[in-house]
């Protein structure tokens, strides 16, 4: 099956599957495993942020929406060479993909028929249900049934690991400039890793607020795990959050690597906050995962 993916997580969950030989297309941000953009054709494109500050970024979004602008660019040509049987696509978030509409639309015009799949999970156990959807459509749904077993396995292991202890106060930021609380999936992370989420909106979508009401919660942890940035720039990120937060401890953890991706790898940041909460009870991740800032 010739499959492409138009999303980060989902080109995750190809491989997850062994399907990597069958994927054909990918994004400009597919960079797990890095062989994806290296050696797949890229059909979405879009601006590069990686020079661009947090406030930057912002705004650039706003702008672009306030405008009707797209942020991204499917290369309908390239998708067209591609003859794909399957697209995997979403409609959770234009500021994190391309929605879905516009591919039926471009595939229409193409002359293309393509089975295209949505993935638009908000919950941590709807995630693990797309993996198995795109099993099934893939034509691996044993793979996918044994993938979500293991990673089921995983989530118990945490679970048991930090039953009966106490769940601190935890607030993870999704974005620090301005903040965004925690949202969709990500409040379900905390509370599989033994905490308790504050100030977040679990299942539905992350929203803007002030380091004040976030302050007032009173949490004894802030992690913090911005979309698009892995550790280092997450670190860097976090040391301007510390003063808000006193009386917390202040960690930085890889986001798109852990938390914000809808794939496979949410159960490592699962594991990854369960060992900031609960140290003597979950062992640390490997390097380049979590760091401690405050």
């Amino acid at each position: 099956m010739r499959i492409v993916s138009l999303l980060p997580s989902a080109t995750e969950i190809v491989y997850a599957l062994g399907q990597g030989d069958d994927l054909v297309g990918v994004t400009f941000e597919c960079d797990e495993p890095a062989s994806a953009r290296r050696d797949k054709t890229v059909v979405v494109g879009g601006r590069d942020t990686s020079g661009m500050t947090p406030a930057d970024i912002d705004r650039y979004v706003k702008e672009q929406m306030a405008a009707g602008e797209d942020l991204y660019t499917l290369r309908a040509g390239a998708l067209a060479g591609l003859d794909p049987e399957l697209i995997l696509t979403q409609d959770l978030c234009c500021v994190c993909a391309l929605p879905s509409g516009q591919v039926e639309d471009a595939l229409g015009h193409l002359g293309c028929r393509s089975d295209v799949l949505s993935l638009d999970p908000y919950t941590l156990d709807q995630v693990l249900a797309t993996i198995l959807e795109v099993g099934a459509r893939a034509g691996v749904p044993e793979r996918s049934e044994s993938l979500v077993r293991t990673l089921r396995d995983r989530l118990a292991e945490v679970s048991a690991a930090v039953a009966d202890r106490e769940r601190p106060r935890v607030a993870l930021v999704e974005w620090v400039d301005p903040p965004f609380s925690a949202g969709h999936w990500v409040p379900d992370l905390v509370s599989a890793a033994g905490g308790e989420a504050v100030g977040a909106n679990p299942g539905v979508r992350s929203a803007e607020t002030t380091w004040d009401a976030l302050a007032a919660t009173a949490p004894d942890y802030v992690i913090v795990t911005p979309c698009g940035f892995h550790l280092d720039g997450a670190a860097e990120q976090a040391k301007r959050v510390t003063p808000h937060f006193p009386d917390a401890q202040v960690w930085a953890i890889d986001g798109d690597g852990l938390v914000v991706r809808p794939g496979p790898r949410l159960v490592d940041g699962v594991e990854a906050i369960a060992a900031i909460l609960h140290p003597d009870a979950v062992p640390a991740p490997g390097p380049a995962r979590i760091a401690r800032v405050a």
